[in-house]
């Protein structure tokens, strides 16, 4: 469509998913929010996408919410509760349980700022610039970064930046560890790049290290130990676990189907 704020394109077993609304810097209006919603749902919902890469067209990654455009929705919620539906900053609706990378450019306030704190991996391009302004405009920050900023970078530092709403740079943002990267051109290709290589490994070993790993993050270390077996004993019956083996004995690449 046309008016389609976000594109999409399969490569491989890659999903590769676009904010779309550069004449408005990506900012997020009900229709975008939406698409993006409906895109990480059918990505979810596909065994052969394996990884998805989130990123932006034109030059930068999101100015955040259109507030304008959203504010009569802001009292009822503007992100979805729907539990079929995967929410793109996780904090209702469905859970994901595949992996996602973020690259960023330009522009990542407030929403890009927290839809990157619930991906897996993140990188950033040199000339970016983050801010967390939401206090600046009378709200608060509610797509996650209360959460998760704070446990990416601690109190003091993700306060720093909460409170004020200060801009800082890419520099700044991985020594807060809310990116892992920064790249000197375009992240696309090396967003690219890291999926491909998550993509070769087994998917259903991918995503049991997801939840195990979320598991520590949300229920605490010795409750994430204690379900950690839940974790593996599927995957010790899995087609994948033997490939693993064979290409390890046979001193190849292994070619892992999802089974």
């Amino acid at each position: 469509m046309s008016n389609a704020r976000i594109s999409r394109e399969i490569k491989g077993h890659l999903y590769l998913i676009g904010l779309n609304r550069a004449e408005k810097r990506n900012a997020f209006d009900s229709q975008m929010i939406d698409e993006l919603s409906q895109a990480l749902t059918d990505y979810e919902n596909q065994p052969a996408l394996r990884c998805a890469v989130i990123f932006a067209h034109g030059d930068h990654f999101t100015a955040g919410l259109d507030l304008a455009a959203l504010q009569t929705k802001m009292s009822s919620g503007i992100f979805t509760k729907d539990p079929k539906v995967v929410n793109p900053w996780g904090t209702s609706g469905r859970t994901r349980t595949k992996p996602v990378v973020v690259a960023v450019q330009g522009y990542c306030y407030t929403a890009g700022i927290e839809l990157l704190l619930n991906a897996d991996i993140a990188i950033a391009q040199a000339n970016t610039q983050f801010t967390q302004i939401e206090v600046l405009r009378g709200i608060l920050p509610f797509g996650g970064a209360t959460s998760r900023f704070v446990k990416a970078a601690g109190w003091n530092k993700a306060m720093r930046y909460l409170l004020t709403g200060d801009v800082f740079d890419a520099q700044t943002a991985l020594d807060l560890n809310l990116i892992c990267e920064i790249t000197s051109n375009h992240p696309l290709q090396r967003a690219i790049e890291l999926a491909e290589k998550i993509a070769t490994a087994a998917p259903l070993a991918v995503q049991a290290t997801i939840a195990a790993a979320k598991d520590a993050l949300e229920l605490g270390e010795k409750q994430a130990f204690a379900k950690l077996n839940q974790h593996l004993q599927p995957l010790l019956k899995t087609q994948d676990l033997q490939e693993g083996v064979d290409a390890m004995l046979e001193r190849r690449a292994p070619r892992f189907e999802g089974k």
